[in-house]
């Protein structure tokens, strides 16, 4: 009662950063005594923190104890799994040297521990409280379009695509994507086919992988809590029903991708429908995954696409395609609001 009474006397800041390819944007969310909101961004030519960026920060966060800062996950050691039980990830992914997080009880996502012990350090002149997974974002950006529908999730971001198939509110899969490695993310996906198809002879000849015991690691991580709530990294849509309302879906910031439409684009966008076809082709192949047929493609734009990604993915893969902005520092906002309010 009297920490709430205490709560009342301070504004509760939200500092909301997201690293781009040429610049650090941040987002400063200020919920005021009287009750209103105040915002302002500030964009920083740096690929790292700096003084400059330290300084704008600390300038909202010195008269409040009730500041929260949140930052989006950039890490390429990343990805998700469908499914929450402790008996399967490690079908997927080895999580020996991950921290990971099951999502609303149904799927996990997880990031190296090197990676989040970085981040840390990074940002230690202000500390971090919330390291947000892109899987994260797309879930809350198409929230209600994820719950009756069989389709491809995308977040793209400057250098990363975030990749999630759902089915009526589930995900059945996902990839964390890397432009600046595209032939290397396709070899791996190639390659990652080819090893499961290698096990699946091998279980044929009658290896019963029950008897291997694959997941004490898993077990020992038990404690780690919430990837999105560090207080130290050591313990570290729905659906319409009308085709009219697709239309509008996209239509609505065509004009804007026009404008943001790079130009170099062109080679940009071609890059992400490869990485984006890969990735389908291994998750039809995948015999770990329940593939199913996707027909649609929702992209979630943080990066300023050309129309050319949408001509490549209808034309190439005959998706129907639907494309809108997102404000990545106001989803992450979103995001660590949640958590705290």
């Amino acid at each position: 009662m009297l920490s709430k009474f205490f709560e009342l006397l301070y504004n509760k800041v939200f500092v909301n950063i997201v690293v781009n390819k040429h610049a650090v944007v941040v987002e400063i969310d200020t919920y005021t005594k009287k009750g209103s909101i105040d915002s302002v961004e500030e964009s920083f030519e740096t690929s790292d923190i700096n003084e400059k960026m330290i300084s704008f920060i600390k300038s909202y966060i010195a008269e409040t104890p009730y500041y929260y800062i949140s930052v989006l996950d950039i890490s390429t050691q990343q990805g998700v799994i469908p499914s929450c039980d402790k008996t399967k990830l490690a079908n997927y992914h080895d999580l020996g040297d991950s921290k990971y997080q099951c999502f609303e009880k149904k799927w996990t996502y997880y990031t190296s521990k090197a990676d989040l012990y970085a981040i840390e350090k990074t940002y230690e002149k202000i500390g971090i409280d919330f390291i947000f997974s892109p899987f994260s974002v797309v879930a809350h950006f198409f929230h209600e379009k994820i719950q009756e529908n069989m389709a491809l999730f995308t977040l793209v971001q400057d250098n990363f695509l975030a990749l999630c198939v759902f089915e009526n509110g589930e995900l059945i899969f996902g990839q964390y994507l890397d432009m600046e490695n595209t032939q290397e993310h396709e070899d791996l996906l190639l390659d990652s086919v080819e090893e499961e198809n290698d096990l699946d002879f091998d279980l044929e000849d009658g290896i019963d992988l029950e008897d291997v015991d694959v997941i004490d690691d898993l077990e020992s991580d038990e404690d780690f809590g919430d990837i999105e709530d560090l207080d130290s990294i050591e313990d570290i849509d729905e659906f319409s029903q009308t085709q009219d309302v697709e239309e509008e879906f996209y239509q609505e910031s065509e004009e804007e991708i026009k404008e943001n439409a790079s130009s170099d684009g062109f080679n940009e966008d071609y890059q992400r429908f490869s990485l984006i076809q890969s990735a389908v082709n291994y998750f039809y192949k995948d015999t770990r995954y329940d593939s199913k047929f996707i027909e649609s493609i929702y992209i979630a734009d943080a990066a300023g696409v050309s129309p050319d990604l949408k001509t490549y993915l209808e034309e190439e893969m005959f998706l129907n395609v639907y494309i809108r902005q997102i404000d990545l520092p106001f989803e992450i906002s979103s995001l660590a609001q949640e958590e705290v309010l």
